[in-house]
């Protein structure tokens, strides 16, 4: 038994029932607040916790955390980034990095968002999606979840609110609250459950590729923000337009503190482009401001004067040589995965993607299993042959 397990194992002994019932429950927005809660966690050997975080990108031009919902078995906080720096969350992220366990539920934008923000993502993050997954529940979304295992249905009315904007609705407290106040319970009956299939450490692995993954993410090169879906069929006048149109469409973002889909959309901003190289007139949405649009209308001009020898390369949408299948080998292993996965209850893609399966069996393929696959994703579809 591997460390990491043993550490679930005795925190599962000790997990009970009343972290889904009434917590102490806080707000913190202040430094000094900060210690005092890290300080009670210290004080009471608290090495298991769950965190969940709330966002603005759906009302702001730069996604910035705007909230970090917490809870132990013994409270429950709400801690408000927007009104304390970095350095004065720096001692809950120290803790956050020693803890034995980190609770989340789809943790991929949590953990992108603590890098973001940080520059760091906790060691031990557990999530109870992946768990759901791995013990074949087919609704996996945290709302599902909590009322299958709870009867309780959550509002989702906040889902989609300005966590930015202050001070917070009581509607928008609830939601967050129970956000984490029963992931720890969930945690546990999970974690009982894959030792019940075995699968404990599948979990722990997957856990550890998701926090990999997120850090050795490459972003997207900034001079190519603006070749959004669709401009690899574009001619190089009208790459030169998009790219114009883009730019424009960015500062006025910029400058209104706005999402650029709540601006002109990408579908938008494309058909634009198509009316131009068309050599059609283009006429901004009827709310786009004068002064938007005469600075769209500047743009324009100023993209139907760039020389040709300045035009954007014109490459292929998708970088890299396309595959060439085996159809055989790929039909194969894809036939074999699914008949695992059925005899499993899980869902086949998590034991490889299509994507995958088209790299392991590329008829010129240079990635081996162990490339492409976790240990345990590799013992299910190869067991003892090599790939």
């Amino acid at each position: 038994m591997g460390e990491v397990e043993s550490e679930l194992l005795r925190w599962l002994e000790t997990a009970s029932e009343e972290s889904t019932s009434e917590l102490p429950e806080s707000y913190i927005d202040q430094p000094g607040q900060v210690l005092e809660l890290v300080a009670r966690l210290r004080d009471r050997g608290e090495t298991w916790c769950t965190v969940d975080t709330e966002a603005d990108s759906m009302h702001s031009y730069e996604t910035k955390l705007c909230l970090i919902q917490f809870a132990t078995p013994h409270e429950m906080a709400l801690i408000d980034p927007l009104a304390m720096n970095r350095q004065d969350l720096m001692p809950l992220m120290h803790y956050l990095d020693e803890a034995e366990g980190v609770w989340m539920h789809g943790a991929d934008y949590d953990m992108a968002l603590f890098l973001q923000t940080f520059g760091f993502v906790p060691k031990n993050i557990w999530d109870t999606q992946t768990a759901a997954r791995l013990t074949g529940a087919e609704k996996f979304g945290l709302g599902s979840l909590i009322e299958a295992e709870f009867e309780v249905v959550l509002s989702k009315q906040s889902q989609k609110a300005d966590w930015g904007r202050r001070p917070l609705s009581e509607k928008m407290v609830t939601y967050a609250y129970n956000d984490v106040r029963y992931l720890l319970t969930m945690g546990a009956r999970l974690i009982e459950r894959l030792k019940q299939h075995d699968r404990l450490q599948w979990f722990e692995e997957s856990c550890r590729a998701a926090r990999r993954d997120v850090l050795q993410r490459e972003e997207r090169p900034k001079e190519d923000a603006w070749r959004i879906n669709g401009w690899g069929k574009l001619s190089h006048q009208e790459l030169v337009y998009l790219r114009a149109l883009w730019v424009w469409r960015d500062e006025e973002c910029r400058r209104l503190d706005r999402p650029a889909f709540k601006f002109l959309g990408n579908a938008q901003l494309m058909q634009m482009v198509n009316d131009l190289g068309r050599g059609q007139q283009v006429n901004p949405p009827h709310y786009i401001r004068p002064g938007a649009a005469r600075r769209l209308a500047e743009a324009i001009v100023e993209a139907s004067k760039v020389d040709k020898a300045e035009w954007p390369e014109k490459r292929p949408e998708r970088s890299g040589k396309r595959l060439k299948l085996d159809e055989v080998a790929f039909q194969s292993l894809r036939s074999k995965r699914n008949k695992i996965a059925a005899s499993l209850g899980i869902d086949a893609t998590l034991m490889g993607s299509r994507s995958i399966l088209e790299r392991l069996t590329a008829e010129d393929a240079n990635e081996s299993a162990s490339d492409l696959l976790l240990k345990w994703q590799q013992d299910l579809l190869f067991g003892g042959e090599s790939k």
